[in-house]
């Protein structure tokens, strides 16, 4: 793919994990070797917060009418891609540091779509991410490690993310 000429263009990603694919569609904010920046486009009209993909995972990409459509739409709700819109990818640490200095939180799979995890960085030491995990409650419950090479998808300033970032927020204030 030649990803350039799709910077501020709604593509559909077809992405891989072990022996499922899930479809990933959004505005082509910004990419690398490693990692795809989108203004993620979950379903028909709505934009939700940002998704970064790993390369290696995306078995395909496409670009018709309706992704050419579903752009019509949003750009005139407003929604294109705007120079505030690029964070710094160039490696996972740099990308997880900085969503949790911006953000305060992000969300992140692993090699199953089924359980993804919230938190803050806590630490990255070498190829050990070690983060505050913030429960479905909005709760900073525990500290967990995970592999940085296994972490497949990052999202931020999610809808859902921000409504559990709230609560934590209150639950903090009490």
């Amino acid at each position: 793919m030649t990803k350039k000429k799709h910077i501020g263009q709604i593509v559909s990603f077809r992405f891989g994990y072990l022996s499922s694919e899930k479809i990933y569609s959004g505005y082509v904010v910004d990419y690398n070797d490693d990692w795809t920046l989108l203004k993620y486009n979950p379903v028909d009209y709505v934009r939700d917060g940002y998704i970064i993909l790993r390369n290696k995972c995306i078995k395909g990409y496409k670009r018709d009418k309706v992704e050419k459509f579903h752009q019509k739409v949003l750009d005139l709700k407003g929604e294109g891609v705007t120079v505030q819109n690029k964070i710094p990818i160039d490696d996972i640490k740099t990308i997880l540091n900085y969503l949790t200095d911006n953000f305060g939180v992000f969300q992140f799979d692993l090699r199953s779509e089924v359980y993804c995890y919230l938190g803050r960085v806590k630490s990255i030491v070498k190829n050990t991410l070690t983060i505050d995990f913030l429960d479905t409650n909005g709760k900073w419950s525990e500290t967990r490690d995970y592999k940085l090479g296994n972490i497949r998808t990052i999202q931020f300033d999610t809808d859902y993310i921000n409504s559990l970032k709230m609560v934590a927020d209150l639950n903090r204030r009490k």
